[in-house]
């Protein structure tokens, strides 16, 4: 896996691995380079078991603080 990859921006398109939920955190695995991915609730609850196995974790969970723009008239 390329770092390239592994920094490109979560989108809508990027689901949660456990409920299909959009992802916001990108883990890839030190063993096989595989990669998973969390929404923020997911990711959360299996930090403490991931973290240490990951050669990468691409957490985007503060765009959940951003307020959308308001469209002007």
């Amino acid at each position: 896996m390329t770092t390239a990859v592994a920094d490109r921006t979560l989108t809508a398109a990027d689901r949660c691995d456990r409920c299909g939920a959009q992802a916001y955190v990108r883990v890839v695995l030190e063993s096989s380079g595989g990669e998973l991915l969390f929404c923020a609730h997911h990711s959360r609850a299996v930090e403490a078991t991931l973290r240490p196995l990951s050669s990468d974790w691409h957490d985007e969970t503060d765009r959940l603080q951003e307020k959308a723009p308001v469209p002007v008239d």
